[in-house]
């Protein structure tokens, strides 16, 4: 193993304190991407040297940053950065943004895997790697807290914070949660980095309940585009903790940890599952949204509604088309099951008693794992819209929707596509549209159509699925979508994005903008100011 001092001077700049073999630094344009040929050995010699022991610098020739450099949406693959920083402190951070602005190329943060479904985790500058930042601090709230029962679960409010490196994901939390009872309300995907969860919002089966991840959000330590490091919070920095909750990720700066308040668990909680035939789509939304307004202010109930297929044949997408709906409710299962009565109606005899065997009573870590779904893999693309109680679905939309879903191209991803609508509401809806950058305080459902393809697919089948997706939205819509998307599901191909994302909002954010990163160092298509 070489030390610093070796790696330095022999221009090998690999996993420096990190148990790996170092990669070469290359001497030939052929593998520098093209926004980075100014920059020579000896400037990534330097950022080498910044960095703290525990970081590693990645080239493209190396052996590991093939794996580093792929987004976990593959579609953007061929985007390329000219090196990685796998951080490991804040310093890290501050030292790589200095060097990248000395240099002249961007440095854009990867907290989680690339989930990005607009490709805005990747770069051709300089990629910084979170992932090592995986650190989680729990720590309890002196005195008494405020205990109440909800049925079979009592929950101890606001018991303490807890304070995650920015490498931390939804599945780092889930042994706070099974072991512990300690929860931060956060989205159902394990493999989701939570920087980028809480800066877009952050939805869940417990935001109703909790609020949104955003909501939770009491302090976060920032590295700016000069290379200053703050912490953000109500009382420090105001106006950068407003625009951190909900302004979106790689706007404002680079986050290095979150603190969130938590709640303390003990008992269980109801959830189910429920799925029909394609048959039932017409009685299964509308009994489903029209739940979804009775328990609009019942924060104890959650919602998920959906419809999809998938499939490479006609035959195949058809029989697999069906409608599904799955939740959670803190109280008793009696309770929940008077609740979707409606719903334990529709269907087939066999398809009722699935449906009602589904209910029951689980521990909160179970349910998490019961409840959890990874975002599609491989290559997937979504368009997003703020449902409220005037545009909520009606029959000819849904029908429309019914019928486009039969006519997906289909594709080799078990995935496939659909739509899917999280209920909102509650602890959600209780928040002023100006308290914080979300401005989505008044919706029912953040929709979401997806569609999604395999890497082995032929080419043309991705050409297929994103001109389905656009007739998919335009038929359910007909053309005229709702005024708000969610700034989490990002569409490249959204016009008004800045409405659409931040509403009133969005003017308050360029100022904040204008304020922390003046000259725009942070940026992509959609970001704030562009």
């Amino acid at each position: 193993m070489l030390n610093r001092r070796d790696a330095l001077r022999t221009g090998v700049l690999g996993a420096i304190g990190a148990g790996a073999v170092a990669p070469q630094v290359p001497t030939s344009a052929a593998a520098v991407p093209e926004s980075a040929e100014h920059v020579g050995p000896r400037d990534w010699e330097r950022l080498a040297g910044a960095l703290s022991p525990a970081s590693t610098l990645y080239r493209p020739c190396g052996s590991v940053y093939p794996s580093l450099a792929l987004p976990f949406n593959h579609r953007y693959d061929a985007v390329q950065p000219a090196g990685i920083v796998a951080c490991a402190t804040t310093g890290d951070v501050r030292e790589a943004i200095r060097w990248a602005r000395s240099v002249g190329l961007p440095a854009v943060p990867r907290s989680g895997l690339g989930h990005n479904y607009a490709g805005y985790s990747t770069t051709t500058g300089l990629l910084l790697n979170m992932a090592r930042m995986r650190s989680i601090t729990a720590t309890p709230r002196p005195g008494s807290a405020r205990s109440r029962v909800y049925g079979p679960m009592r929950v101890v409010h606001d018991a303490g914070t807890v304070t995650v490196g920015a490498g931390v994901t939804n599945g780092d939390l889930h042994p706070l949660l099974e072991d512990r009872g300690t929860f931060v309300p956060t989205g159902r995907c394990p493999s989701v980095g939570v920087a980028g969860l809480v800066l877009g919002g952050g939805i869940g089966f417990s935001d109703k309940m909790f609020g949104l991840t955003c909501d939770r959000l009491s302090a976060t330590t920032v590295v700016l585009a000069d290379g200053q490091t703050v912490e953000a919070r109500e009382d420090s920095y105001p106006d950068l903790f407003w625009a951190c909750r909900g302004g979106a990720g790689n706007n404002f700066g680079v986050h290095t940890s979150f603190t969130f308040r938590y709640e303390q668990f003990e008992g269980t909680v109801g959830i189910y599952r429920f799925r029909w035939s394609l048959d039932s789509v017409l009685p299964v939304i509308t009994a489903a949204q029209q739940i979804a307004q009775d328990t609009v202010g019942d924060k104890r109930f959650h919602l998920r509604l959906g419809i999809g297929t998938r499939g490479q044949t006609r035959p195949q997408i058809q029989q697999n088309a069906n409608v599904n709906a799955i939740g959670q409710y803190y109280g008793t299962v009696e309770e929940l099951g008077a609740i979707l009565a409606p719903l334990l109606d529709i269907g087939t005899a066999e398809e009722r008693a699935r449906n009602r065997a589904s209910i029951r009573a689980v521990t909160p870590g179970e349910a998490s794992v019961l409840l959890s779904a990874t975002t599609p893999v491989d290559r997937f693309a979504a368009k997003s819209a703020i449902l409220d109680s005037r545009t909520l679905l009606t029959d000819q939309q849904v029908s429309a929707a019914a019928e486009r879903l039969l006519d997906w191209p289909g594709s080799g991803n078990e995935d496939g596509a659909g739509f899917a609508m999280f209920a909102l509401g509650g602890e959600i809806n209780r928040v002023s549209p100006d308290a914080t950058a979300f401005v989505h305080r008044n919706g029912l459902f953040v929709f979401a159509a997806e569609t999604s393809w395999a890497d082995y697919d032929p080419f043309g089948v991705a050409d297929a699925n994103l001109r389905w997706l656009e007739e998919f939205y335009d038929d359910i819509f007909r053309g005229r979508p709702p005024q708000h998307s969610y700034q989490n599901f990002p569409d490249p191909t959204l016009k008004d994005w800045q409405r659409a994302y931040y509403g009133t909002n969005y003017d308050r954010l360029v100022r904040v903008k204008r304020t922390y990163d003046p000259t725009g160092f942070f940026g992509y298509p959609q970001a704030i100011g562009s």
